[in-house]
């Protein structure tokens, strides 16, 4: 934290308001740049597309779906910004951090958003069931991942708060305010939802929603941390889920269907943005009502 704490008590200050006398300005990313991970399809294709709209350079993660790379072209030429595609482990803290530093450089030498995408589904069951190589997978992916992508992220936005200067050493232009993590959490971290059994995914997902409140407390001053709990919506996430399932999930959710992912773009282009320079800490639930009930 810096400083922020002395004698258990928050310093006063510790950030600044961006000056703007208009909302829409707060929302561009011009000049910025972001990595999404778990970007080369669903819901994190849904956003790369949104930031780079919005004006960030972006470099989309993939683990093995290589039509990321066509993505990726795609968005360079309908948006005018910088988009690349580049295949990372996010269960190695190792690869992470490379492939952080390696998408700054190919970039423009700085890092302003890191949307951590990548996760996969339970899909065996009853916990006392279900294969412990199963278990790990879905825990390394969905929360350790999250946290080696805050961890690299965070050590960059330290640096650049503190120097102003890109990775290289030259003047940071626009200057860097903070970082912004967003973690794509899921509604299945504040509710236990069924038919489907899956204790795993449910704890791994509150797990993320609990490590980015605690990161949000952490790096004030130089980032923000905020989750987003989307409910179900329909991705290849959830394809291998059969329709007599999905009938149950759309009885208990009040708008009566899936989301879809460009329903999701509004709430993540607002945390990666200035319009959001109050908010950390916070978990967003998009999920068509379903935690109502």
């Amino acid at each position: 934290m810096d400083g922020t704490i002395v004698d258990g008590k928050f310093t006063h200050n510790n950030t600044v308001a961006p000056v703007a006398d208009r909302v829409l300005p707060l929302f561009s990313l011009k000049g910025r740049t972001a990595i999404v991970s778990g970007a080369g399809a669903g819901i994190g294709l849904a956003v790369a597309h949104a930031l780079a709209e919005a004006g960030a350079n972006v470099a989309i993660w993939y683990n093995s779906n290589k039509k990321a790379i066509e993505e990726a072209e795609n968005i360079e030429k309908v948006y005018g910004v910088k988009c690349k595609a580049y295949q990372v482990n996010v269960v190695s803290f190792e690869a992470v951090s490379a492939a952080v530093e390696t998408c700054i450089r190919d970039l423009n030498g700085r890092l302003d958003i890191f949307i951590a995408n990548s996760g996969i589904p339970w899909t065996q069951g009853p916990a006392i069931e279900g294969e412990l190589d199963h278990y790990r997978k879905v825990v390394t992916t969905d929360l350790d991942g999250t946290f080696y992508s805050a961890r690299a992220a965070g050590i960059h936005w330290r640096r650049q708060k503190k120097e102003q200067t890109t990775i290289d050493g030259a003047k940071l232009e626009p200057a860097f305010r903070e970082g912004s993590f967003v973690a794509t959490a899921s509604m299945s971290g504040h509710i236990v939802n069924i038919p489907q059994l899956q204790a795993t995914y449910n704890a791994a997902k509150a797990g993320v929603i609990h490590l980015c409140k605690s990161l949000a407390v952490e790096w004030v001053g130089f980032a923000r941390c905020n989750t987003i709990s989307p409910g179900y919506i329909a991705t290849e996430i959830s394809s291998f889920v059969p329709a007599p399932t999905k009938n149950i999930w759309k009885d208990k959710i009040p708008m009566g269907r899936e989301g879809e992912a460009s329903e999701l773009k509004g709430a993540y282009l607002y945390l990666a943005s200035d319009a959001a320079s109050y908010t950390t800490g916070t978990d967003i639930i998009v999920d068509g009502g379903y935690c109502l009930p």
